[in-house]
C-alpha cells in the first residue's frame, strides 16, 4: 500500500537562500509525523508547497501513489490535504459555522444560505471527532484553544484527510495542549494524516509516531519517539551538543532597579486586569512570573513599557518614576523591551532588519550625527548584530516581515540586549524559537543578570520560568498568588497558585475531607 503522501526531491530557491534542498519525505495512513527543525531550516517552505502556496523549483508531489500538480490551496483542498496556520485565520464577527462555511457555502433553493444544514454538519463533526465545539458561538468570544479547534473542523468540513498543524501549541496553556492531543488522537484512531510541525521537544516526542529533522533545507535525520529523546532531537536539529537546562550560579542581588507599588491596570473591556500589584527586581536577578496566560501579565508588561495607561499606582526605573511615561522615556531610563507580539510591537515589518536594529537609537550617536542617520554605521552595526545573534537572513536590507517568526525574534533581542541597560523586561522571549536559538537567548539573559542587569521574565512556559527565575511572581486573575524563591518552586505548588489556589489551603482541604 502506497504512502498517503510522498514528496520526491522537493527544491526550493529563494534569492540568496536554497529554502528546500532535494527534500524526500513520506506520510503514511493514520500517523502523526512530527517534522523538527531550526528556525529557517525550511519547514514552513515545504509545507507552504505542499498546501500550493509556493510552487518548487524542482520535485514532484504524490497522493497515494499518483503524481500530483498542487498549484494552489484550492488543489491541495481538492487532494483532501488542509493547514492551520500559526495565526488563525478566522474572522472573529462570525460564528463558528459562518467560518466554517466560508468560501463553501450550503445552499437550498439554490438561493439561500443553508446554515441549518452546515451548523449539523459542523456538529456531526465536532461529535465524531471530540472537538467539543458549539457551532453558534461567535468566534471572538472563543478561548485561543476552541478556536484552534474550529480550524480543524475547517479541513474536516473540507473532507481533509491529511492536516498540517504548524506550531499548533504555541500559544495553548497545559490544559489545552493536552487537548489539543487528545483531539490528534481522535483524528489519526480514525484514519487521519497529520503532520505536526512544532519546536517543543517534549510534545514532538509525546504525540508523534515518527520524527523527521530537517536542517539548513536539507533532511538530516529520521527517527521514532520511542528511539530518541530530547538531548538527541536538538542536537540532531543544531548538529551539536545542546545545553537544555540553563547552566546559571547564585545570584547576588543588588540595588532595586524596578520598583511596583499598588499598580492597577485595565484591559480592553475596561476591567481590572491588574489588581492592586506591588513587587521589585533587583539588580543582577532574574524575576520571572508565572500564570496561565489571560491573569493579566500581558496588560503588567505594557504598563511597564509605556504601551498602556495606569489608573493607579507607581512604576519607578533605578529611582526614576517612570509611571504613565511613554515608552522612549522609560527606554531613556535604562529599559529594554522584548515584547509578547513581535510583529505588533517590536518591529516595523516593511522596513529594513538594518533599520529594525537600530529603532531606539536612531536618533542618538554614532548613529545619528545631528539630524541626519549615517548609514555605513547602521549597516556595519547591523551586519555585526545579525552574525552574533545567528539571524538567518539573505541581507540586512531584506525587510523584516520576510523573516521567519524565530529570526524576527533574534532581531528584537539583539536590538534590546546589545545596548546597554539596567532592566530587561522581556515577555514570552523565547516563543517561537528552536532549541538552539533558546539556548542562545537563556545564556544571554543569565549573562545580564550576571552583569547586574536587573531581569523581569514573563513566559506561558513554567519550565522556563523555573530554569531561569531567581524568584518567581504567580498572578491569577489580576493578583498576585505568591512570590516563590525559585529553589524552594515545585511544579506542583505552582499549578496550584496558577490555578488560584494556595497549598496550604489545598492541604488544609484534603486534611479536613481525610477526616470527615
Amino acid at each position: 500500500m502506497p504512502p498517503v503522501l510522498e514528496l520526491k526531491g522537493i527544491t526550493k530557491r529563494f534569492p540568496g537562500v536554497l529554502a528546500n534542498d532535494h527534500i524526500d519525505l513520506t506520510l503514511n495512513e493514520g500517523e502523526v509525523l512530527a517534522l523538527l527543525g531550526e528556525n529557517g531550516a525550511g519547514k514552513s517552505t515545504l509545507m507552504n508547497i505542499l498546501y500550493g502556496l509556493y510552487t518548487p523549483d524542482e520535485g514532484e508531489v504524490y497522493i497515494r501513489g499518483k503524481k500530483v500538480e498542487i498549484e494552489g490551496p484550492s488543489d491541495a483542498i481538492a487532494q483532501g490535504i488542509g493547514m492551520v496556520h500559526q495565526h488563525f485565520m478566522l474572522i472573529p464577527v462570525l460564528t463558528v459555522t459562518e467560518n466554517v462555511m466560508l468560501g463553501m457555502e450550503s445552499v437550498k433553493y439554490g438561493l439561500f444560505l443553508d446554515q441549518a444544514k452546515a451548523a449539523k454538519r459542523v456538529a456531526e463533526l465536532s461529535h465524531k471527532y471530540s472537538l467539543d465545539v458549539d457551532p453558534d458561538a461567535l468566534v471572538g468570544d472563543l478561548p485561543v484553544g476552541i478556536q484552534q479547534r474550529v480550524e480543524i473542523i475547517k479541513l474536516l468540513y473540507r473532507s481533509a484527510d491529511i492536516l498540517i498543524l504548524d506550531e499548533p501549541t504555541a500559544v495553548l496553556t497545559p490544559q489545552e495542549v493536552e487537548g489539543l492531543f487528545e483531539v490528534i488522537r481522535s483524528l489519526v484512531a480514525q484514519g487521519k494524516s497529520i503532520i505536526f510541525i512544532s519546536h517543543k521537544l517534549k510534545e514532538v516526542l509525546e504525540i508523534s509516531d515518527r520524527i523527521v529533522v530537517l536542517r539548513r533545507g536539507k533532511v538530516v535525520g529520521e527517527t521514532r519517539p520511542q528511539e530518541s529523546d530530547e538531548r538527541k532531537l536538538a542536537a540532531m536539529m543544531v548538529g551539536r551538543e545542546v545545553i537544555l537546562q540553563v547552566p546559571k550560579g547564585p545570584a547576588h542581588p543588588g540595588e532595586k532597579v524596578l520598583e511596583v507599588e499598588d499598580l492597577y491596570v485595565l484591559n480592553e473591556q475596561e476591567q481590572i486586569a491588574v489588581d492592586g500589584i506591588s513587587f521589585s527586581v533587583r539588580a543582577g536577578e532574574i524575576v520571572g512570573v508565572a500564570g496561565v496566560q489571560g491573569n493579566g501579565q500581558t496588560e503588567l508588561v505594557e504598563a511597564l513599557t509605556g504601551l498602556r495607561p495606569i489608573v493607579e499606582g507607581t512604576i519607578r526605573v533605578a529611582g526614576q518614576e517612570v509611571t504613565n511615561a511613554t515608552p522612549r522615556t522609560i527606554t531613556e531610563a535604562g529599559t529594554a523591551h522584548i515584547p509578547e507580539d513581535r510583529q505588533r510591537d517590536g518591529l516595523v515589518l516593511s522596513y529594513p532588519i538594518a533599520d529594525n536594529l537600530i529603532l531606539n537609537t536612531y536618533y542618538l550617536p554614532p548613529v545619528a550625527k545631528g539630524m541626519v542617520m549615517q548609514r555605513e554605521v547602521i549597516f556595519s552595526i547591523a551586519e555585526r548584530l545579525v552574525k552574533e545573534y545567528d539571524v538567518r537572513t539573505p541581507s540586512i536590507l531584506t525587510p523584516a516581515g520576510n523573516l521567519s517568526g524565530g529570526n524576527q525574534q533574534k532581531v528584537i533581542v539583539a536590538r534590546e540586549l546589545s545596548r546597554p541597560v539596567k532592566l530587561i523586561i522581556a515577555s514570552q522571549p523565547t516563543r517561537g524559537l528552536d532549541v538552539g536559538s533558546i539556548e542562545y537567548i537563556h545564556s544571554q539573559l543569565v549573562k545580564k543578570r550576571d552583569e547586574g542587569v536587573a531581569v523581569f521574565v514573563v513566559s506561558a512556559e513554567l519550565d522556563e520560568i523555573m530554569s531561569l527565575a531567581d524568584r518567581i511572581i504567580v498572578m491569577f486573575e489580576g493578583k498576585i498568588m505568591d512570590i516563590v524563591p525559585a529553589e524552594k518552586a515545585t511544579k506542583e505548588e505552582l499549578g496550584l497558585l496558577m490555578a488560584g489556589v494556595h497549598p496550604t489551603d489545598a492541604a488544609a482541604e484534603a486534611e479536613k475531607e481525610a477526616v470527615a
